[in-house]
């Protein structure tokens, strides 16, 4: 087993992870309750409500790479009226509890990262530009203390070492440590950035999605046992239909190509038929008989 933290499909966060399960050999997993696919809904089942906290999602790879992270249907269900971020995640909560009703899809989840406490530092412009500080000076200070900030190269033992410059952690674990924090002002002096600045807790989001230009939220699931995938997808956009206006969708991935694929089918019926009647008129130099032989 291999895993991956700070990283996953649906975002990056410290509160995100990856797990990849390598499966034993064929030879070893006989019937068909030890396929990929039903480890995969078991441990879904399982994981899914078994872990208080959390939200962790069984999938087995895509069927074709480069085409999606998971088997199923990807979904994009984008906000075209501006009605903004919660009105855009109310509709997702809607659209996954009529999902989760539905006979024909399973496994219903949304793609991505939920929203989460974030830290809002507020500044006082006023304030700010009566201590002789500018914007650039704060976002720097940030940028380095918080963050990181890369100085240069150093030879050490034969190798060349990284000089990076960043506050200390115990002087940056809660939001005091932030406005204790000095910024340079236009004469060179420091002031710290309670001076002019205040913080509080918030909920936003983790990421932000936009899909052919409209905010998005991202969704997938896969089709019950019986259905197949175009089923599904027809009931996703069943049940999008009943969302409320200003409300639209989107396929992607696979689910984009199985769409344009099953518009062409009966052109490429077509083309199939025209190209067999001209070779069975070639073949018996006759115009009547391809008919018949098309008919039969």
């Amino acid at each position: 087993m291999v895993s991956v933290i700070g990283f996953s499909f649906s975002g990056q966060g410290q509160n995100a992870g990856l797990v990849f399960v390598p499966l034993k050999d064929w030879a070893e997993r006989k019937g068909a309750e030890h396929s990929a696919q039903a480890l995969a809904g078991r441990a879904f089942g399982a994981l899914l409500f078994g872990v208080r906290d959390a939200f962790v999602f069984a999938l087995s790879p895509p069927p074709i790479p480069e085409l999606g992270t998971a088997t199923g249907f990807n979904f994009r269900l984008q906000d075209r009226a501006g009605l903004g971020h919660e009105a855009l995640l109310a509709a997702r909560n809607q659209l996954l509890g009529m999902a989760s009703k539905s006979a024909l899809i399973t496994g219903m989840r949304p793609d991505g990262l939920e929203d989460a406490p974030q830290l809002q530092l507020d500044i006082d412009r006023e304030r700010m530009f009566a201590q002789g500080v500018g914007f650039d000076a704060v976002n720097a200070l940030l940028s380095t203390a918080i963050g990181s900030a890369y100085v240069n190269d150093f030879p050490s033992k034969g190798r060349l070492q990284r000089v990076v410059v960043q506050a200390d952690a115990p002087a940056r674990m809660v939001p005091e440590d932030l406005l204790k924090l000095q910024v340079p002002n236009a004469r060179g002096q420091l002031v710290p950035l309670s001076a002019f600045a205040s913080t509080r807790w918030v909920v936003g989001p983790m990421q932000t999605t936009r899909y052919n230009g409209y905010p998005a939220m991202r969704l997938a699931g896969d089709a019950a046992r019986g259905h197949s995938t175009g089923e599904a997808m027809d009931e996703m956009e069943r049940l999008a239909a009943q969302l409320p206006p200003g409300f639209g969708f989107e396929w992607t991935g696979q689910s984009r190509e199985e769409k344009l694929s099953g518009a062409q089918a009966t052109i490429l019926l077509g083309f199939s038929l025209l190209a067999v009647f001209l070779c069975l008129s070639a073949l018996y130099e006759s115009w009547s008989i391809p008919v018949a032989v098309l008919l039969v």
